[in-house]
């Protein structure tokens, strides 16, 4: 049975009521959570930690009422995590980042029932000065069984200069989706997605969700799956399963989201036997582009699907031309 594993920081989320119309960001902050001194408060905007309507703002910033403040809460000072050696598929590294390739089945971060086996304990062990940056400096994240590439900064100043490029949209993030059902074009899907009302460490498409939009292209056929190329605008929890799923093409083998079917009739016995056993989302982050953090250099990796993907495709094909 698969294991899905939410891989997020707790998160606060308030509004800004009418009284404070017009203050700064830092003083409506602790206003309205006084568990916490202003200075922390200060601390996680300049850090990153805080979204104003969506956006990475300044604690000088003027905040309207009505507006909606998310703030990641960051791991406590003092946790420590063990460096473990665990290979990492690195695809490249300098002094101020590692782009790495990330297995299906590994966890990223650790968490409750994941104390260690995770990429941050590999990653710490690859370089140990990284246990001086929050989350080992890495700036992005991927489901368990999700493969592909991501991104980890060798410091504070670079994870915080990631940070605010993905929030401004500027790092490409290129996924392959293979999918239930023939998709016939290309297109894009502009939803909302937040907690699932009763499930829930499920997400779903929330008319009061946070924005989200992913773009997709065909890149391949078969007789009932299609092999898509996604590309991401922002990068919401689940995002991509989701909006597969809500347009009606789920990811294949997704437990969560719709992707297992028992609809096996008229494909070979190869292929049918290749589904079922397919065991997690056949979803790949193919692709990565930034500007390098400190020269500006843009730069690009791609790292092909993996074995059990391929092999699915192969299968895939085969089956259409039977």
């Amino acid at each position: 049975m698969s294991t899905n594993v939410h891989e997020r920081e707790p998160e606060l989320r308030v509004t800004v009521p009418p009284a404070l119309h017009g203050r700064r960001l830092d003083a409506a902050l602790a206003a309205l959570l006084p568990d916490h001194s202003r200075s922390r408060l200060q601390r996680w905007v300049r850090e990153g930690h805080v979204r104003l309507d969506g956006r990475v703002p300044e604690c000088s910033d003027k905040v309207p009422a009505g507006a909606v403040v998310a703030l990641e809460l960051p791991e406590p000072t003092g946790v420590s995590w063990k460096a473990q050696p665990i290979p990492l598929e690195i695809i490249h590294e300098d002094a101020a980042l590692l782009v790495i390739d990330k297995p299906a089945g590994m966890v990223v971060h650790p968490g409750a029932g994941n104390p260690e086996g995770t990429l941050l304990n590999a990653v710490m062990h690859h370089a140990p000065e990284l246990e001086a940056v929050p989350r080992a400096g890495i700036v992005h994240r991927l489901d368990k069984d999700t493969s592909g590439l991501l991104v980890v900064a060798k410091s504070d100043a670079v994870r915080l200069r990631l940070v605010r490029e993905l929030q401004a949209r500027r790092i490409k993030r290129e996924y392959l989706a293979l999918v239930r059902g023939v998709v016939r074009a290309g297109g894009s899907v502009a939803a909302p997605i937040g907690r699932h009302p009763v499930h829930r460490t499920r997400m779903s498409v929330r008319t009061r969700g946070k924005e989200a939009t992913s773009h997709y292209s065909v890149k391949a056929s078969y007789r009932r799956h299609t092999l898509l190329q996604v590309r991401l605008e922002s990068g919401r929890t689940h995002q991509i399963r989701v909006h597969m799923a809500h347009i009606g093409h789920p990811v294949v083998g997704d437990p969560v989201y719709g992707g297992r079917s028992d609809n096996d009739k008229g494909q070979g016995a190869k292929l049918t036997e290749l589904l079922r056993g397919f065991r997690r989302q056949a979803l790949h982050a193919e692709r990565l582009g930034l500007r390098h953090p400190e020269t500006g250099e843009p730069l690009e990796w791609t790292a092909p699907a993996p074995n059990d993907m391929r092999g699915l495709m192969e299968a895939l094909e085969e089956d259409s031309r039977s």
